[in-house]
């Protein structure tokens, strides 16, 4: 006797195959055509991207650490103790560039956005989670604008901030493609202190650069001079001779918002 058969599913509702490594063409494929007609849609067309690092803490509460490491460290200062205080206090000292970040990202929405209309020429964004990049979409938040987060999934979970516009919230899973994305919108690029992440965004959007891949403008500021100088020299690699002088000039490196500011309005039309 004929029975009718429950239909299989069609290939792009398998979630066995779409998830498997087979599949990841097509899943590549969608995180650049997901976030390519969200920003369509929405008509943003150029960004200034924050780099910089998660573990950075705003300054109330790298106070409040340090505050309770050195009431620790009067009762118990075993070496264990100190050395947390000894980090603590650079923490302090780091938690300037988040007050850092989320001044200038303020600074920079309030001039992006159309007083009468509400819109905005260039939208901050981030990496969308803790630290620096939540200090930039707080900026823009404190601005009344809209800002961007491209978030990555990680085996130490990023969740995404809470200052970025609900739907400009990304997730990706491949960094390559959340690095597409973080330069094909931008007009700028502002990288503060970090770690390896940050450093590997610099590098590789200076090598675009320097070897003709990236032909638009894009200034770049190395934001800290104290922190980066200690932490790279590039002016080395210059007298080493493997960079040209030339291309110390392809980033600035400032110390304040309102210096990066002036500079970022100066060369961004």
């Amino acid at each position: 006797m004929s029975r009718k058969r429950k239909r299989p599913p069609k290939a792009y509702r398998n979630v066995e195959f779409l998830t498997s490594s087979r599949a990841r063409p097509i899943r590549i494929l969608a995180e650049f055509l997901e976030p390519y007609h969200r920003f369509q849609d929405m008509e943003i067309e150029s960004t200034i991207v924050f780099f910089g690092s998660a573990r950075i803490q705003p300054k109330p509460k790298a106070k409040a650490r340090l505050k309770e490491l050195a009431q620790i460290c009067e009762t118990d200062p075993s070496a264990e103790n100190v050395a947390a205080l000894s980090a603590a206090r650079l923490q302090l000292r780091l938690s300037n560039y988040y007050e850092e970040a989320t001044k200038l990202a303020q600074l920079l929405t309030e001039w992006a956005m159309d007083k009468e209309t509400g819109k905005q020429k260039y939208y901050v964004c981030s990496g969308g989670g803790p630290g620096i990049m939540e200090a930039a979409n707080k900026g823009a938040y404190k601005a009344g604008g809209k800002s961007i987060g491209l978030n990555i999934s990680i085996p130490h979970e990023q969740y995404p901030n809470s200052y970025i516009t609900e739907e400009l919230m990304f997730e990706f899973h491949y960094f390559f493609m959340r690095k597409y994305w973080f330069v094909y919108l931008a007009k700028a690029l502002v990288i503060f202190p970090g770690g390896f992440g940050t450093l590997d965004e610099l590098m590789e959007v200076l090598t675009l650069i320097q070897t003709k891949k990236l032909t638009k403008q894009m200034p770049i500021i190395v934001f800290g001079q104290d922190y980066w100088q200690e932490v790279i020299d590039i002016e080395a690699m210059a007298k080493w001779g493997t960079i040209s002088p030339d291309d110390l000039k392809l980033f600035k490196v400032v110390n304040t918002a309102e210096e990066a500011f002036r500079y970022l309005k100066g060369v961004l039309k």
